[in-house]
């Protein structure tokens, strides 16, 4: 066991603040590694605050984490010392299961292993702690490589707000010829407009802001659409192959299933507190449109996506933070405040 030092809740009503507990000592397959920048993501918040319910505390939230391999074990093939590595929202599955069997770890039927507030495999008794922290420990199957050509600190949001876009975006077969729609403009909306432009799809962003229509076409958005807006929603009937919905309060779906094409899919990735009002079952019956859902990423498709990045020069647009700020952060999130995600300097844990 190594003493290690995070950021921890420890009621749903706390604030974060320093806390010291202890990570494994590297078996023969584990990745250890000095945590160098940690994404802040709304399911940080939600878990801390037991929104979810099921939060065990103390609780050190954080699965967008980017940082130096120091360690490896004597089986680990593929990392070194030194290397730059990430790791997203999980840290392990049965890996026997069909899903596990085609890389779709995030839908392993046994149950995977979160990185933080989950039962840790490896110290029975114990949960997982997430990157708040200075160190992380992990099975090298769930270590992704980080592109030297990316910028560490806006990589990290990448392993969650990035996967979580990328995935629906590829299997929905988003490209040249394909009108794409994004739903609302945060954390994982705009990396949703960065990935559809960078697949030469036709990008429409959606939102109720008309003050980030700008943002929206600097970001690589062909066309923005205030959803408010009766009339614009209007002209966008029954012409987009595929919209993402990255908006996670509950909302009419309805406009959005009406402006699918025939055999058009809405794809739900944002989780909302309270369920969606029912859609209307004649507007998909009519034109055989669909609405489906999307979890993250398999660690395969994880690796390619940050490939994909580091070939096309995307990350996501950040603000950095000291660890700190976390709490400020915390309410300037729940604000809509931030452009357009927060991320941690895990150096300054030794403030």
């Amino acid at each position: 066991m190594s003493k290690s030092l995070g950021y921890a809740a420890q009621s749903a009503t706390s604030p974060l603040g320093p806390f010291s507990f202890e990570r494994r000592e590297v078996g023969a397959r584990d990745v250890q590694i000095a945590i160098l920048y940690c994404g802040v993501c709304h399911s940080d918040l939600h878990t801390a605050r037991n929104e979810w319910k099921g939060t065990v505390y103390p609780v050190i939230p954080g699965h967008e984490i980017v940082g130096r391999v120091t360690s490896v074990g004597r089986d680990v093939k593929g990392f070194a010392v030194g290397d730059l590595a990430g790791v997203g929202c999980l840290v392990g599955s049965c890996g026997t299961c069909a899903a596990c069997k085609e890389g779709l770890e995030q839908y392993c039927e046994a149950g995977f292993v979160l990185t933080y507030n989950s039962p840790d495999k490896d110290m029975p008794g114990a949960m997982t702690y997430g990157g708040y922290s200075d160190r992380i420990v992990v099975d090298q199957s769930f270590v992704v490589r980080v592109p030297k050509a990316l910028d560490p600190a806006a990589t990290a949001p990448l392993l969650c707000a990035g996967i979580t876009l990328y995935s629906p975006l590829r299997h929905w077969n988003a490209g040249p010829g394909k009108k794409v729609g994004i739903v609302g403009l945060g954390g994982l909306g705009h990396m949703g407009v960065k990935f559809a432009h960078a697949f030469g799809a036709h990008t429409v962003l959606f939102t109720t802001s008309p003050s980030k229509i700008e943002d929206g076409k600097r970001l690589g958005a062909d066309e923005v659409v205030v959803s408010k807006n009766a009339d614009e929603m209007a002209k966008q009937a029954g012409s987009f192959d595929l919209i993402v919905n990255t908006v996670s309060v509950s909302h009419d779906l309805d406009p959005f299933v009406n402006a699918l094409k025939r055999d058009g899919t809405l794809v739900l990735v944002g989780a909302p507190e309270h369920p969606h009002p029912s859609p209307n079952v004649t507007n998909m019956i009519f034109k055989r449109r669909s609405i489906a859902g999307s979890l993250i990423g398999g660690l395969r498709e994880t690796q390619e996506m940050l490939d994909f990045c580091g070939e096309h020069g995307i990350v996501s647009d950040v603000e950095v933070i000291p660890i700190q700020g976390i709490n400020e952060a915390y309410e300037r999130m729940l604000r809509s405040d931030v452009k357009y995600r927060f991320v941690i300097d895990n150096a300054s844990l030794a403030r």
